[in-house]
């Protein structure tokens, strides 16, 4: 959070401040439970909160928009007047590269129009071939005793990167994996701590955390151009993976990606691709577990769609319920929990002024849990995302993928990747929660905060 400096000017009323401590702030209750602090925020002051964290002169101010118009407003209406300029995405930028998750302005669009074209439908779909294989994978190595208990999380996060590794560099995987297994957590934590702090030492300072990071980071960036100069020292006939088409992927306009901004789009697409996905998978299978009459109800579908055949992406419109699981484990546990921007210009959002300069959020988190649009917003139920229902509810009620011109891009990617690990995991296995209560954290995606065990027994016929 930047430090807070001004108040701006706006027509609306003054921004309530959620109540905190006298000399911190609610700077304690940010680092132990922000997502519940959010929701209190809300519950205390309705739509639109001010929170502050820090001490006198270094004291910060978060401005919460919870309501989903109010979310619309700030991705999509006025997306202009909110940009990605607050500290911790400059801080994932210096860490993971100025990729289509961080880059901006004229940056942004040209790397969109270049990506864009190998995010089409018809090319997503032709990667259900490679995330099926991953699957089968981790299905055939899973214990089949009955009793045997995994851990989801943990299972669900190597799978969506294989996954995803697997489509970036083809035949390049496992060591890559290994490294970003190594690395990534350290670079993630780092990136956490700085965003998220008052003030920070240079990264050019030898101190311990600086020097942890800095040898992960070089680890990762030269093992991912390694194979970047291995891929383009092969030529267009490289293959049909995703570096491939981004290392020859030109126009007259926008130019190619030189070799600094390739690893930058791989390190993105590493992040954002496998983590978010993990977590969709993961709960999925958490609250399944915990509520076995939806699970037969998704499995009874698995069963009459696809029968023993491996899924394919024309399946995903014939596994209606299934989707709908997906849909209603990312509402309850949405991958980017909290969406930071900072705004330009004061606004008036739910008629009281954000000032200029204000670093603004909002929270899928709070607004995937408003009992107006949400009855009983903490029960899991799949048939919430009917055609019906969703027609009834306001488009920003759920927006786990973001929304505007800065959505995710690869949102079909994993929607299709997920379908499909879920329908090939469910038909192989039951699954009955282990741990019933699973606490989470929001770091750069929203993360387990300890085991997601399950005991899973060999699916019979």
């Amino acid at each position: 959070m930047a430090v807070e400096t001004g108040t701006g000017t706006g027509s609306g009323t003054e921004v309530p401040t959620l109540g905190g401590a006298p000399l911190l702030g609610s700077l304690f209750d940010l680092k132990s439970d922000s997502l519940g602090t959010y929701l209190r925020a809300r519950d205390r002051h309705g739509d639109v909160v001010r929170i502050t964290a820090g001490p006198p002169g270094l004291r910060a101010a978060l401005y919460c928009v919870f309501s989903a118009e109010g979310a619309q407003q700030v991705l999509a209406s006025e997306s202009a007047n909110f940009r990605k300029d607050n500290t911790f995405y400059q801080e994932v930028r210096d860490s993971f590269g100025n990729g289509l998750l961080t880059s901006q302005d004229e940056d942004y669009l040209r790397q969109r129009r270049l990506v864009q074209p190998l995010f089409t439908k018809r090319r997503v779909d032709g990667y259900a071939g490679a995330v099926a294989a991953e699957t089968r994978a981790v299905v055939a190595g899973w214990e089949q005793a009955p009793g045997a208990v995994v851990d989801v999380g943990e299972e669900m996060m190597r799978l969506a990167l294989l996954a995803v590794a697997r489509i970036l560099f083809g035949t390049d995987v496992e060591a890559t994996v290994d490294v970003v297994d190594r690395c990534f957590p350290v670079i993630t934590e780092y990136v956490l701590r700085r965003g998220y702090s008052p003030a920070n030492f240079p990264r050019s300072w030898p101190t311990p955390g600086n020097k942890r990071a800095a040898a992960a980071m070089d680890e990762l960036y030269a093992a991912c151009d390694a194979i970047i100069a291995a891929r383009r020292a092969g030529g267009t006939a490289a293959g049909e993976d995703l570096l491939s088409l981004l290392a020859t992927a030109s126009s007259t306009d926008d130019g190619e990606f030189d070799a600094a901004e390739l690893r930058d789009q791989v390190l993105i697409f590493l992040l954002a691709g496998h983590e978010t996905t993990a977590t969709s998978l993961a709960f999925s299978l958490h609250l399944l577990a915990r509520h076995p009459e939806q699970q037969a109800r998704a499995r009874a579908e698995i069963s009459r769609v696809l029968g023993d055949r491996t899924p394919q992406a024309a399946d995903l419109d014939r596994l209606p319920y299934l989707t709908q699981v997906l849909k209603e484990a990312m509402r309850l546990y949405p991958a980017a929990p909290v969406i930071g921007r900072s705004a330009v210009a004061a606004a008036e959002v739910g008629g009281l002024t954000i000032p200029a300069g204000a670093d603004v959020i909002v929270a899928p988190w709070v607004t995937h849990r408003d009992p107006r649009h949400w009855p009983d917003p903490d029960r899991f139920d799949p048939d919430r995302f009917t055609p019906e229902a969703e027609a009834g509810r306001p488009r920003y009620a759920w927006f786990p993928f973001g929304g505007g011109p800065r959505a995710c891009i690869g949102q079909h990617f994993s929607m299709l990747e997920s379908v499909i690990a879920l329908a090939m995991i469910l038909r192989a296995y039951e699954f009955e929660a282990v741990d019933t209560h699973v606490p989470v954290t929001a770091g750069i995606t929203l993360r387990a905060d300890g085991p997601i065990r399950c005991r899973i027994t060999g699916a019979e016929g």
